[in-house]
This record gives structure tokens, C-alpha cells and sequence, in this order.
């Protein structure tokens, strides 16, 4: 079309490609890249000529490659994994909070302050004075199940 050879533009994106694999690392965009170098080396021995066969190959080499080498170039790269408690409610029990507003008698609600946040808080039925250290048993919607502690818990270590 403007004389560019089909060659040497395969080889300037894949070499591109496999360089850029540097910025966005994750061990997709090298493969791809080297799906584009095997279009440009069919391309130069004769055995692809045209847009679509070209196009053709490099779907077809880029799943191949994505099939098999992805789990290579991901131990190569890295990524960000991490496994992190996906159950919050085992992260609250035993917690401990400061009763900002008295809990209780009975069903009453009050406020604790946990986590630099207040929250609402049922307690036993007994009645938990303002101050007091709890210890966080349960969520319950949005707010907590405590129930109170003995004196000689730090109170330093509460957020």
C-alpha cells in the first residue's frame, strides 16, 4: 500500500510488543509479541502473504502460546497474588472496642468505637457503661454482638 513491507511490520510490533512486556509485566503482551515475530518469520519465508492469513496466524499462534506458556511466563514475571481472609467475621471475633455509649438493659443499643469508626453494639442484656473495654463476639447487620471484658486488658492496643 505504501510500501511497507507486511515483514517488517510484524517484526517492528512484535519486537515492540515483547518490549513493552517490561511496562505492563504479566507474561501476556511478551506472547502476543511473539506470536507477531512468528507471522513476520511465515511472512518471510513466503508462507503467508496476504492481511487475513496473517491475521489468521496470529490468533491462532497467540492462542497456542497462551495455552501453553502462561503458566511458564507467569512463574518467570510474577503478579500480584495474595490470599487474604475472605471471611471478615472470623477477623472480628475477640476484637477489642471502647463503649462510647451505654449497651443495654436488655435489647438496648448503644455505640463502641472500633476500627477509628462507631458502631452500633447490642451486649448480653446487662447493662455496659460508657468506657468500658467489650470484647466484639459477632456482626449482626451493621452493627456488633459484645459482650464486656475484665479491667486488665490494655486499652493502648484498641484503634
Amino acid at each position: 500500500m505504501w510500501g511497507v513491507d507486511p515483514f517488517m511490520v510484524w517484526l517492528v510490533i512484535g519486537l515492540l510488543l515483547i518490549v513493552l512486556e517490561f511496562i505492563i509485566p504479566g507474561g501476556i503482551v511478551v506472547l502476543l509479541g511473539l506470536a507477531c515475530l512468528i507471522v513476520s518469520g511465515a511472512q518471510m519465508i513466503g508462507l503467508v502473504n496476504d492481511f487475513t492469513t496473517s491475521m489468521t496466524l496470529w490468533f491462532i499462534s497467540s492462542m497456542i502460546l497462551l495455552l501453553t506458556c502462561r503458566s511458564i511466563t507467569q512463574r518467570l514475571v510474577g503478579g500480584d497474588s495474595h490470599i487474604g481472609n475472605t471471611d471478615e467475621r472470623v477477623d472480628l471475633f475477640n476484637q477489642l472496642a471502647v463503649v462510647k455509649q451505654d449497651i443495654g438493659p436488655g435489647q438496648t443499643a448503644g455505640r463502641i468505637r472500633y476500627l477509628e469508626s462507631d458502631w452500633n453494639a447490642l451486649g448480653d442484656g446487662s447493662v455496659i457503661k460508657a468506657g468500658s473495654k467489650v470484647k466484639i463476639i459477632c456482626r449482626e447487620n451493621i452493627g456488633f454482638i459484645v459482650e464486656p471484658v475484665s479491667e486488665e486488658i490494655n486499652i493502648d492496643n484498641l484503634k
